[in-house]
């Protein structure tokens, strides 16, 4: 008994039950786990219990003295609110109740920079704070999510065997492992975000390109369902069928002709951009797909634009080519989710050795391929290419070296043909972009160095000897070393 009275029977809790924040206490429920219930309108907490408690052992409390009482020690809890101030307000409420040792989850989309001020704040009075990543949306969180806890290596001996009981399994290892210190995990599933985002924004592509040369929605509902056999086997293009396939029930129409053309965002893909920036990454994949939603909700520059501009006619395939086009599609499809995943994993690693976080990419891969939004077949090959290479970037993986090879002509015919067509790809085109770019011998950044001292003095380094120099660009045109 407590010093309130209240029995400590809760193995873990669980604070904010709205749809995920619940989905999660059910889960860890159903894994035999006895779950403490709080939520700021105990309507909320009632709601849960009572259609949900033959599922398991839920301890719901009306206050969070009662909540924090309820717990087993080291009391370990997971915060599920809104991120950002709703967040803070719940830890400085909890701190006053809490011992040292006690574990506070942040299982909400955070910014890692938060995660990183709480844990160090947290630390300072004895408490543990793990910034947790969970993917996989409502149904992940109930049946299995991809989990990427960060915080103290020492609170994952405790922490870690739950929530990798309660993680999607894939060949029975689990999605879940310590990605490293402080904000790590935070940044991870925010990385992960952005290139979810430039994952949809290919398939988007896709489907234009192909709906533009005369293919219907439910013929490309089954392209997408072939290419779920293959290569391109993910999440991702199996709910596109799925969507590609569905007619709505009122007008008879396909369901994707009867949705608005304005996609929304919730912010992890700008972050994604604004902090790659900071990192000097290039991110343009993820960068184009962040773009595209914001132009795809600028009604008054679309309504403008489309009264004033004009190009080419779109022109349908025969049957005969049909066939090509597709594939060369598929092709296009692929290589560009592969550098989508090249950059992502490229600014994790920046960031792992910015920050001293050691995270292992290969890790991260694994537990990416099951319960989380881009879970995909091509994952496995990530994981394995990071386990037995040091790679500086995916691209130069052996097996990726030769799937590029053999997607690179209808990559370029895609992208080719699309231009042509005057439809917009600017994944696919950014993309290919990056490619020939890194790829490069040498490219026409001498130039821009050389702008820069003409019209700053900015100086420029040379090829053939060491040193930084000056052209007197408005004098005699001399150079100069500079200090």
């Amino acid at each position: 008994m407590t010093d309130n009275g209240t029995t400590a029977s809760a193995q873990i809790g669980v604070i904010g039950l709205a749809v995920m924040g619940s989905n999660l206490a059910r889960n860890l429920a159903r894994h035999g786990y006895a779950v403490a219930l709080y939520n700021r309108t105990t309507a909320k907490t009632d709601e849960l219990v009572g259609a949900y408690g033959e599922e398991g052992t839920f301890v719901p409390s009306s206050t969070l003295e009662e909540f924090v009482a309820s717990l087993e020690r080291p009391r370990k809890m997971i915060i599920m609110v809104k991120a950002g101030g709703p967040t803070d307000a719940v830890i400085e409420s909890l701190i006053p109740l809490l011992e040292e040792g006690d574990i506070v989850v942040d299982g909400g989309n955070a910014h890692y920079e938060d995660t990183r001020r709480r844990e160090a704040a947290l630390r300072d009075v004895g408490l543990h704070f793990v910034g947790a990543g969970i993917s996989g949306g409502e149904e992940g969180a109930l049946n299995g999510p991809s989990i990427m806890p960060g915080g103290p290596a020492e609170s994952y001996v405790t922490l870690g065997p739950i929530l990798e009981d309660i993680s999607a399994k894939v060949d029975g290892e689990p999605c879940c492992t310590h990605i490293g210190p402080d904000g790590a995990g935070h940044f991870v599933k925010m990385v992960h975000n952005g290139i979810e985002y430039a994952d949809m924004q290919f398939i988007a592509e896709a489907y234009d390109i192909l709906r533009a040369a005369g293919l219907e929605p439910a013929e490309l509902a089954e392209v997408f369902t072939e290419w779920n056999t293959g290569d391109l086997d993910s999440y991702l293009i199996e709910i596109t069928a799925e969507v590609l396939g569905h007619v709505d029930a009122e007008t008879g129409r396909p369901f994707v002709d009867v949705v608005a053309d304005a996609a929304e965002q919730k912010g992890t893909g700008r972050w994604t951009v604004q902090i790659a920036l900071e990192l000097g990454v290039p991110v343009n994949t993820i960068a184009e797909s962040v773009f595209a939603r914001s132009t795809s909700g600028h009604a008054p520059l679309r309504e403008a634009s489309r009264a004033a501009l004009h190009g080419p006619h779109r022109d349908g395939v025969d049957a005969a080519n049909r066939a090509e086009l597709v594939e060369n599609v598929r092709q296009a499809l692929w290589a560009s989710k592969v550098v989508a995943y090249a950059q992502g994993l490229d600014q994790i690693r920046t960031a792992s050795e910015q920050f001293g976080w050691d995270i292992d990419i290969a890790e991260v891969a694994k537990i990416w391929r099951g319960g989380c939004i881009i879970r995909a077949r091509l994952l496995e090959r990530i994981r394995s290419e990071y386990a037995g290479h040091n790679l500086t970037t995916l691209l130069e993986a052996p097996s990726v070296v030769s799937g590029l090879e053999a997607s690179q002509q209808g990559w370029r015919a895609a992208v080719t043909h699309a231009v042509a067509n005057g439809v917009p790809v600017p994944g696919f085109s950014a993309a290919l972009a990056y490619y020939d770019t890194v790829r490069a011998e040498r490219l026409p950044a001498s130039l821009v160095q050389g702008l820069r001292d003409f019209f700053g003095a900015h100086t420029y380094n040379r090829v053939d000897r060491p040193g930084v120099f000056h052209t007197e660009w408005s004098a005699d045109r001399t150079e100069s070393e500079q200090d």
